[in-house]
């Protein structure tokens, strides 16, 4: 039965976390999604071009190109036909005369509803649907930021910047998990050309999951012969992202915006462009064509990848495949709107999602 699956697929995910400290390749992967309408847009290439509130989640040392008012960004999207819910949130605000900024971001991934089955069978063997219950599975991310200013020239400015995350990760009553990282960020602006180097679980981030489960739920999970889980850690190890941009103009009103990132893993193999035992090195790239800097239109592609071809009854052949993304948005004052059609996967994939995202400066009218 569906319901009676995915509960069993939710216990499933459970199951990983079992046994001794140990590094996770793919731990907290919730974190990589991106965050904005217009990152999600250009292939989730902004080390080097965010200069907003986002950049609490790609380069913290960016958050200082937010300048004289305090600046509120918020996004969600749906993914897996509106099964999973991604929402962001983050508040930046300059002081000292705008040579520091301070921002606080927060972002959730989560699927909500799933069907409780534990006790979908009564102990005569007959089903009771009445005993089906839900609960939700969702990852939380809090990330305190601070950037400052190293140079401020016309034609040069450095700056760096630091996040001290916290994550909270549930499933349902069953499983709750706090972890604590640090993330570091370096940018450089020459002219039009930008270099981004960002730094993540500088310290290596780790998660401390616990378990509840009540005498009834342990009966059950036993005589299913499903294992029950025990108190474990997870590591997630430093991934480095450095990105290169460059802003070209086409004519007084036009400027096309071209960046190009390459994410470093050290925590084994990937099935990415390079991948070794030791690195993986996973390069994305886009494009933001801006007209009169009110007007946006950009492309993106990330997430290569090798997978076996369709149609391949043998399972021999093997093709690239890639994730493509658009995106467009629009300013007016102080208000942007931006939008991004993309997904989680790649090119064949059939479940694209569309993204909305809001960007506000909270500037003070003056008073006449």
């Amino acid at each position: 039965m569906r319901i009676s699956l995915l509960f069993k697929l939710t216990i499933l995910l459970l199951l990983p976390c079992i046994g001794f400290s140990q590094f996770r390749k793919y731990s907290n992967e919730f974190l990589n999604i991106g965050a904005g309408a217009r990152g999600l847009g250009m292939g989730a290439s902004e080390a080097a071009s965010v200069s907003d509130g986002t950049a609490g989640y790609w380069n913290p040392a960016a958050l200082t190109d937010v300048q004289k008012a305090p600046q509120v960004n918020l996004m969600h999207a749906s993914y897996f036909d509106n099964i999973g819910k991604y929402d962001f949130g983050s508040v930046a605000i300059p002081i000292d005369n705008n040579k520091r900024v301070i921002g606080l971001t927060a972002l959730r991934f989560g699927v909500d509803d799933i069907p409780n089955t534990l006790f979908l069978v009564e102990p005569d063997g007959s089903i009771n649907y009445g005993n089906i219950t839900t609960f939700s599975s969702a990852d939380y991310a809090f990330l305190f930021s601070f950037a400052q200013k190293i140079t401020d020239e016309d034609d040069f400015k450095t700056s760096f910047g630091v996040n001290a995350k916290i994550i909270y990760r549930t499933v349902g009553h069953f499983a709750t998990a706090w972890g604590f990282g640090v993330d570091a960020g370096f940018k450089l602006q020459k002219n039009r050309w930008s270099l981004g180097i960002v730094a993540k679980d500088l310290t290596t981030t780790f998660n401390a999951w616990s378990f509840h489960f009540d005498e009834k739920e342990q009966e059950v999970l036993y005589l299913t012969e499903n294992q029950i889980p025990v108190k474990s850690t997870e590591l997630t190890s430093p991934r480095l992202t450095v990105g290169n941009s460059y802003n070209f103009r086409l004519g007084s009103s036009i400027n096309l915006l071209a960046e190009a990132d390459f994410d470093f893993t050290f925590d084994g193999e990937r099935n990415t462009v390079i991948g070794t035992r030791t690195l993986s090195i996973d390069p994305h790239a886009g494009i933001e064509a801006s007209i009169k800097n009110v007007f946006f239109v950009r492309a993106g592609i990330s997430n290569f990848q090798r997978a076996l071809a369709d149609g391949d009854t043998t399972n021999q052949k093997k093709v690239w495949i890639y994730q493509p993304s658009l995106g467009a948005g629009f300013k007016i004052n102080n208000v942007s709107i931006d939008y991004a059609f993309t997904n989680l996967a790649n090119q064949s994939n059939p479940l694209y999602t569309n993204v909305f995202s809001l960007k506000i400066d909270l500037i003070k009218k003056v008073k006449k």
